[in-house]
């Protein structure tokens, strides 16, 4: 559902919401219930965002790469600009940036964006393994977003 006045769907200890997401290189698009078993990162990402690029997207690279088979990570083009990427340019930015982890753009350039209540990009989404929202924050500086993510992954790695 796609509400802008009530732009947050989620909540901490709750079920993930929904997501509205289109393919970009002609795949399906999965299901919330495709992740649940393990937990799962979720990246709200753009390629006109320089954190996005320079930060967030290494850095969900090599939690996709230290945490192969035991954990899930989820990149979400979203777009608050209503700019249209070309495929041409998401596979040159997938190439480009090393890209591990699957990704798919955000319908309508902004939807799961606003009703996941993303401040901004790049925005994190974390999700234990029975599919509950654990914990929800915005930004790539590693002293601060960075930090406290990498402490949530591992919370949820050792219980």
């Amino acid at each position: 559902m796609h509400n802008r006045l009530q732009l947050s769907q989620l909540e901490l200890g709750k079920p993930l919401p929904d997501w509205r997401l289109e393919s970009i290189f002609d795949g399906d698009i999965p299901s919330i219930e495709d992740f649940t078993g393990k937990p799962l990162l979720i990246l709200f990402f753009s390629l006109g965002c320089p954190g996005c690029l320079g930060r967030a997207i290494p850095f969900a690279n090599r939690i996709a790469y230290e945490n192969e088979g035991t954990m899930h990570v989820l990149g979400i083009h979203t777009n608050f600009e209503g700019v249209d990427v070309s495929k041409e340019k998401f596979l040159k930015a997938k190439e480009e940036f090393y890209i591990r982890f699957p990704f798919f753009k955000d319908y309508n350039y902004d939807t799961t964006f606003l009703n996941y209540g993303a401040g901004g990009t790049p925005h994190w989404i974390l999700v234990d393994e029975e599919g509950n929202v654990v914990y929800s924050i915005f930004g790539s500086d590693p002293n601060n977003a960075l930090l406290r993510l990498d402490y949530m992954i591992n919370e949820l790695k050792i219980s």
